[in-house]
């Protein structure tokens, strides 16, 4: 991750400006000593971290609002480190003029985009995780007709996707830096022809953050159109048991394995697996039937009341959890002499989501945008609610 190793932080008079970077408000940690710097560049707004450890003092970008691509992160820093004119001791960031690749295409969405007009006017084929996108371009290539998206949160595979969808001038491909399975909840139903999951992290230590759940295969199940296959490519023999047995989860299911077949494009991984004399799986689910779309009420607004800005460290580091998801809050800070702001974990058990709430002048707001609106969220954002006005 970019990141400058700084002598020394000095705050901003904000809002402040460099070019074409804003800063505009400052929240500080309550539990120790650092900050976020909320910062917008291109449309783009995210926090940059200040954070102090015994050895050292680190400016570099927050994982939860982190944008794409690095560029962005890249520019903001030196941006910061120039208008606070702070010593830089060490760096991993240069000053390169924006990829030219990412600047002239917009392959590269944000998730408002598909919640706002998700595209239905062809198939969508969906990869999740598509690392060297070896596959993901030789199939757009080979299907000019249907609309692939390819998911993915390694920033160096988004761009260097994103540079080969230029210079192959594939214009039926979007990237989106999102977690999969919050992403499916944004797919309307019976649209897409196919999902693939090509070698995951199997997550042999932590099956809950695996890409297939039993969840995960419901909502591929409603999106998928009829005869629409979920197809789990992968090395590992446990990743491979475990799929059978979530397949084969539901109440009645078709899918079939094969071992070891060779497909049209392989990618760097597959290949390395094969030098090694590894077994490959594919375990690919078919869906049979007709979904009705998802009914999903409620928006994320706070009502017209005043809420007390004390009521921050009344939440401070709990949880709240209900059979629906729950609400934890993770971090509390301080704006100014009056504000405050909480960074949330909410939503569903298995595909949380984190957040940012501001809560100033007597009203609250998400930051730098609203929640993805799944019904666990919007269980949660209710919650979240009862608790600010409580």
């Amino acid at each position: 991750m970019p990141h400058l190793h700084i002598e020394a932080f000095k705050p901003l008079n904000l809002p402040a400006r460099r070019g074409e970077v804003e800063f505009l408000f400052q929240a500080d940690y309550k539990d120790h000593e650092g900050a976020l710097i909320a910062t917008r560049y291109k449309d783009r707004e995210f926090f940059l971290v200040y954070k102090k450890t015994e050895n050292k003092e680190l400016l570099k970008s927050d994982k939860v609002t982190r944008p794409s691509p690095n560029f962005l992160i890249k520019h903001a820093l030196l941006a910061y480190a120039e208008c606070a004119e702070l010593n830089i001791l060490d760096s991993n960031v240069d000053n390169a003029p924006e990829n030219a690749h990412l600047k002239t295409h917009d392959a590269l969405k944000s998730i408002s985009f598909f919640a706002e007009s998700f595209p239905i006017d062809r198939e969508v084929r969906i990869e999740i995780g598509f690392g060297s996108a070896r596959h993901l371009l030789h199939q757009a290539a080979a299907n000019p007709d249907v609309l692939f998206i390819g998911l993915e949160i390694h920033k160096p595979s988004i761009e260097q996707a994103l540079k080969h969808i230029m210079i192959q001038n594939l214009t039926n491909v979007m990237i989106l830096d999102y977690d999969a399975r919050l992403f499916l909840e944004f797919v309307p139903s019976n649209i897409v022809g196919k999902v693939y999951v090509h070698f995951p992290v199997p997550w042999d230590k932590k099956p809950h953050r695996r890409v297939i759940s039993e969840a995960f295969l419901r909502e591929s199940e409603r999106a998928l159109r009829v005869g629409g296959t979920l197809e789990l490519r992968t090395d590992s023999e446990n990743y491979y048991r475990f799929a059978l047995e979530t397949f084969s989860s539901p109440a009645k299911s078709r899918f079939d394995v094969r071992k070891n077949q060779d497909i049209a494009i392989s990618s760097k991984y597959e290949d390395r697996w094969k030098r090694m004399e590894k077994n490959i799986y594919d375990v690919t689910f078919t869906c049979e039937i007709l979904s009705p779309e998802p009914d999903v009420e409620g928006d994320f607004s706070f009502p017209f009341q005043e809420i007390d800005a004390s009521i921050i460290d009344r939440l401070s580091k709990e949880t709240y959890k209900r059979d629906w998801g729950f609400i934890h809050v993770e971090r509390t800070f301080t704006i100014g002499e009056n504000g405050g702001m909480i960074r949330l974990a909410m939503g569903s058990f298995d595909r949380p989501e984190s957040t940012y709430v501001i809560i100033e002048n007597g009203t609250a707001r998400y930051f730098p945008s609203l929640p993805v609106r799944s019904n666990a969220n919007l269980k949660a954002h209710t919650l979240l609610k009862e608790l600010l006005h409580g």
